[in-house]
């Protein structure tokens, strides 16, 4: 602590949802320090250069209480034979984070998992769960897995406290990836081929996996948790778009399109696992985190108005409950 303030490492912190969660963090009164692989003229910012096994955490976890750890290689498809890639900086990265955090008597060790620990689809099963047998998908399903039951073997031999948070697809100002795509073919009126698509997904905002985290490191948690976490409302592919176009104020245009055309047109592509962020379902069990107290601050609308308005005009409801 500082003057009664928490101080937190922010690994990741000039990505996406790093951004985004910087100014909540300080907001609810903590002090960031920023962890970054290049130098930065941010007096808060400490350059650790690339995350690995080896990398050296001294400096940036002196006087930590807790750490939030974003940073992780994200999923590329063209990059799926490199599976010691990302073995390096997800699984054995991250565990050697955590390792030095312990040392350090850093408290508490939030980490950003993903979804894919539990599989890629739903579709005739129920809604994952936390206590579920892992199928993780792909080598970053895979590594991020990995990483969580490394963290998870920790417990019997540190005192540091474990949150583990696997979202969903997460969506926000900055968002690249698949809902910058759909904001972009929405409002130039590209028609898209979602029409015959009957799945339910869960989406996160940015929002609100700010407004979790600050509500884990504020609130009294357990020596190890996994969380779900998603908006509350969980709707089809096409009705996301439906609701992207409201957002924007236009009108999608989404095509009816035979899913087995739609599949082989993903295969052409050489994306044939982005067939099933697309058509098939993928629905969460909140219910284990909203058992914690903590409620979205913003509805499923809500984020999507928000992940497209000019950032002066977002509405700021990013205080923990």
């Amino acid at each position: 602590m500082e003057d009664g303030r928490l101080v937190v490492l922010l690994t990741g912190a000039n990505g996406f949802v790093g951004q985004n969660l910087t100014p909540v963090l300080k907001r609810n009164g903590m002090i960031v320090r920023q962890a970054v692989r290049k130098p930065s003229p941010d007096a808060t910012s400490i350059m650790i250069g690339t995350i690995g096994p080896h990398t050296n955490w001294a400096e940036a976890l002196a006087g930590i209480d807790a750490v939030v750890h974003l940073a992780a290689r994200v999923h590329h498809p063209r990059e799926e034979h490199a599976a010691d890639v990302y073995q390096s900086i997800n699984t054995d990265g991250t565990l050697h984070l955590a390792r030095c955090a312990a040392e350090a008597g850093v408290s508490h060790f939030v980490y950003l998992s993903t979804v894919l620990a539990n599989g890629s689809s739903t579709d005739g099963r129920p809604p994952f769960r936390e206590n579920d047998v892992l199928t993780p998908r792909g080598v970053y399903g895979v590594s991020k897995a990995a990483a969580e039951a490394g963290l998870q073997a920790m417990v019997e031999y540190t005192s540091m406290n474990f949150t583990v948070i696997r979202p969903p697809l997460i969506y926000g100002a900055g968002a690249l990836g698949n809902f910058k795509r759909l904001a972009t073919a929405v409002n130039k009126g590209i028609p898209l081929p979602f029409g015959c698509i009957q799945n339910r997904r869960a989406f996160l905002s940015v929002a609100n996996l700010a407004s979790f985290i600050v509500h884990r490191l504020t609130h009294q948690h357990g020596k190890f948790d996994i969380f779900l976490v998603a908006d509350e409302e969980q709707i089809s592919t096409p009705e996301f778009v439906r609701r992207i176009g409201k957002g924007l104020g236009k009108k999608s245009r989404i095509v009816p399109f035979p899913l087995f055309a739609l599949n082989a047109l993903f295969r052409i592509s050489g994306r044939s696992e982005a067939y099933n962020s697309v058509a098939a379902s993928l629905e969460i069990d909140m219910s284990k985190a909203l058992k914690t107290g903590w409620r979205p601050p913003l509805s499923l609308d809500e984020g999507i108005r928000n992940a497209l308005a000019d950032p002066t005009s977002r509405t700021q409801s990013t205080r923990s409950p």
